[in-house]
């Protein structure tokens, strides 16, 4: 009899355990969205986004860092700056006269957005004088972008 009301005991806890699991799935939800005039339905990209910044080819001497971006969306036009100074700004000047990297409050990209996901979008070099156009790719669940201009610059968004 003790055996039995354990047994029912535990099986009662393993349910409860179960449905919470599932429940608590349930409620990750996707980032959101916002709907145009057009009735088109497209990724809502506005706030801070944790960004990795990686340069390559004839870039790839600057090697890596982080930044925050913060994107502001009207419509399905999307502009960011930079809410940090890049760290290799001086190193960039010292090298090269000149620094393709921006200061806080710069822009850092620019786009436009469809239902797929990016229509265009560039990244934006240095503190907003030379404009890369690129590929950018939004994961299913819009918390995680890639944006690669295939020549010097791969950024890497996340939402924290």
């Amino acid at each position: 009899l003790m055996r039995t009301k354990i047994t029912i005991g535990l099986l009662c806890l393993a349910a409860v355990l179960a449905w919470t699991g599932i429940a608590g799935a349930q409620t990750a939800t996707p980032a959101p969205k916002v709907q145009l005039p057009s009735g088109e339905t497209v990724w809502d990209l506005s706030g801070d986004w944790e960004a990795f910044v990686e340069n390559s080819g004839p870039m790839a001497s600057f090697g890596t860092y982080p930044n925050v971006y913060r994107i502001t969306q009207t419509g399905s036009a999307f502009k960011a700056i930079r809410t940090k100074d890049d760290p290799l700004l001086t190193k960039g000047v010292a090298e090269h006269g000149h620094a393709p990297w921006g200061r806080a409050g710069s822009p850092s990209l620019q786009g436009e957005l469809e239902k797929t996901g990016f229509k265009r979008v560039q990244i934006v070099f240095g503190g907003g004088g030379r404009i890369l156009p690129s590929q950018g790719q939004i994961s299913d669940d819009g918390k995680k972008i890639v944006i690669d201009n295939g020549l010097y610059l791969r950024v890497t968004l996340t939402r924290p």
